[in-house]
C-alpha cells in the first residue's frame, strides 16, 4: 500500500509544482521582453527545454546508490527536485509554445487548424515513443509478462532515446521559428498590419483603413470574465479525461484485461494513430458545425468508450477498437479545448501566455489530486496485483472517462447559452494619445467615440507564415 501512496504523492508533487509554476511563467511571459533580439515566448521555451534536458534522465533512473534496502522515503526526496525542475520546465515549454498560436494567426478557423496541426505532430511525439517502447520491449525482452524492476533499463533507454530526439526539434524550432517583436505586432493583436499589406488588387483599400481603439486586458482583469471560468472548468475537464485514462490505461490493460505488458506499448499507439488522423478533418467539421458540436461529437466518442468498458469485462482483443473510439473522442475534446481558449485570448495576446497557463494551473491540481484520491483508495497492499485490483482499475477507466465527461458536458452546456465573450469591465483602454500618429490622424472620430468599448476583430485572411508553422509544429517533437 504503501508503495502505491509514495507513487501517488510524486505525481502530486509533479503536479502541484507544474499548477504553481503554469501561471507564473504565463505572467512572466507576457511581462519580460525576452533576452535581447530573442522572442520573450523563444527565450521561455528555450529556459523550459534547458530544464527539461537537465532533470528529465534522473525521473526515469534509479535514484543513484540506491539499493533493494534503500528505505522508500530516501528515494522519494532523491526524485522530488527533479520532478519539480522538470515540472517547471515542462510548464514553461507548453505556455510559450502555445502562446504563439494567437500571435500568429487571428482568423478563428486557422486557430482551429494550427492547434490540430500542433496536436498532430504532439501525436507523432507520442507515437515515436510508443514505437520505441515496442521495439525495446522486444529487443531487451526478458521472458516476463509482468512489469515489474527489472524492466528499468528499459525506461531508462527509452527516456534517454526520448531526451535526444526531442532536443534535436527543439534545436530546429529555436533555428528556424521568427517570433515578431511587440511593437512590430500593431495594436490589433499583432495581425492588423501585415493583414492590410497583404490585401491585393481590388480588395485594397483606396484609403488608409481607420483603426478603433482597443482595450488591453491585463492579468487581473480576466479574473472578472465569466467566460474564462467557463473554459477553464471545460478545459480542466478536457485534462482530467485525456491524462489519467493515458495514466491508467496500461494498468487497466495488464491487471484488468489480463494482457502481456507489450500491449501497453500497442494500445497507445492505436489511441494516438487515431487521434492523429482525426486531427486532419478537425477544421472542415469545426468550419461545418461549429466549435461546440465538434466537441460535443468527441464527447460522445469518449461515453461510449466508458460505456463500452463498463459492459465488456473481458474485452481481448476487442480493446483495439475501444482504443480508436477514445484515441478520436480524446484528440478532439483535447484540440477543441485548446481552441475555445485562443478564442477566448482573440487579440489580447499581451495577456495570452497568463490565460493559458491559469488554464493550466486547474488542470495540474485536479490531476494531481485526483491520482493521489486514487492512489490512495487502491486495495492492494504488495507490489503485485491482488484480485481487489482487476475491478479497481476497471472502474477508474469508467469514472475517469465517463464520470467526467458529465462534468465537461455541463461546462459545455454554459458555453451554449452563454458563448464565448469579453466583457467591457476592469479594461485598460487605449485611446488617441496611445495609438500611432497615423492611427490618430485618420480616424479622430472613430477613436474618441470609442475609447471605452472593447473591439474585436470577427475574422482575419491573416495566416501563420509556412516557416514558422512548420517550426512550430516541429518543438512539439520534444
Amino acid at each position: 500500500m504503501w508503495i502505491f501512496v509514495c507513487a501517488g504523492f510524486l505525481l502530486l508533487v509533479g503536479q502541484v509544482a507544474d499548477a504553481i509554476s503554469t501561471p507564473l511563467v504565463g505572467y512572466e511571459s507576457d511581462k519580460s521582453p525576452g533576452c535581447g533580439n530573442y522572442g520573450k515566448r523563444k527565450t521561455w521555451h528555450l529556459v523550459g527545454t534547458l530544464s527539461v534536458l537537465v532533470s528529465f534522465a534522473f525521473i526515469f533512473n534509479q535514484c543513484l546508490g540506491c539499493d533493494l534496502y534503500t528505505p522508500q522515503w530516501v528515494s522519494l526526496i532523491y526524485f522530488i527536485p527533479f520532478i519539480v525542475v522538470f515540472q517547471f520546465g515542462w510548464a514553461a515549454t507548453q505556455i510559450s509554445h502555445l502562446s504563439l498560436i494567437p500571435e500568429l494567426v487571428t482568423c478563428e478557423h486557422a486557430k482551429v487548424e494550427l492547434t490540430a496541426y500542433r496536436y498532430a505532430f504532439t501525436v507523432i511525439a507520442n507515437i515515436t515513443v510508443y514505437a520505441v517502447a515496442y521495439l525495446l520491449f522486444h529487443v531487451q525482452a526478458n521472458g516476463d509478462d509482468e512489469l515489474g524492476p527489472q524492466d528499468i533499463p528499459i525506461f531508462r533507454n527509452l527516456a534517454l532515446i526520448v531526451l535526444g530526439v526531442g532536443a534535436l526539434f527543439s534545436v530546429f524550432f529555436h533555428l528556424g521559428t521568427t517570433e515578431s517583436r511587440p511593437e512590430a505586432a500593431g495594436y490589433e493583436g499583432g495581425g492588423g498590419g501585415e493583414e492590410e499589406e497583404e490585401e491585393e488588387g481590388e480588395r485594397r483599400p483606396l484609403l488608409p483603413r481607420p483603426k478603433a481603439s482597443s482595450s488591453l486586458l491585463q492579468w487581473k482583469c480576466w479574473l472578472q470574465q465569466p467566460s474564462f471560468y467557463q473554459v477553464a472548468l471545460l478545459y480542466m475537464s478536457t485534462r482530467l479525461m485525456v491524462n489519467l485514462s493515458q495514466t491508467y490505461i496500461a494498468m487497466y490493460l495488464v491487471n484488468t484485461l489480463g494482457l502481456p505488458k507489450n500491449f501497453i506499448a500497442t494500445i497507445p499507439l492505436v489511441m494516438y494513430l487515431s487521434g492523429f488522423l482525426s486531427s486532419f478533418i478537425m477544421k472542415p467539421v469545426t468550419k461545418l458545425i461549429g466549435k461546440c458540436l465538434t466537441y460535443f461529437l468527441g464527447l460522445l466518442l469518449i461515453m461510449v468508450f466508458s460505456y463500452w468498458v463498463l459492459l465488456d469485462d473481458r474485452m481481448d482483443q476487442r480493446v483495439y477498437g475501444a482504443a480508436a473510439l477514445l484515441g478520436v473522442g480524446s484528440a478532439t475534446i483535447l484540440v477543441i479545448s485548446l481552441s475555445m481558449t485562443a478564442e477566448l485570448i482573440a487579440d489580447q495576446t499581451q495577456s495570452g501566455a497568463f490565460v493559458y497557463g491559469a488554464m493550466s494551473f486547474t488542470d495540474k491540481v485536479a490531476n494531481g489530486v485526483a491520482v493521489m484520491i486514487i492512489q490512495a483508495l487502491h486495495p492492494c497492499h504488495t507490489v503485485v496485483c491482488c484480485p481487489d485490483c482487476v475491478w479497481f482499475y476497471h472502474y477508474v477507466m469508467v469514472i475517469v472517462t465517463g464520470g467526467v465527461a458529465v462534468v465537461a458536458a455541463l461546462a459545455l452546456c454554459t458555453i451554449f447559452i452563454w458563448p464565448i465573450r469579453i466583457r467591457p469591465r476592469g479594461v485598460s483602454d487605449v485611446t488617441d494619445n496611445q495609438l500611432p500618429a497615423s492611427t490618430n490622424n485618420s480616424a479622430p472620430a472613430l477613436s474618441s467615440s470609442s475609447s471605452h468599448i472593447y473591439t474585436r476583430p470577427l475574422f482575419s485572411h491573416h495566416s501563420p507564415p509556412p516557416k514558422n508553422t512548420l517550426f512550430l509544429m516541429m518543438a512539439q517533437i520534444i
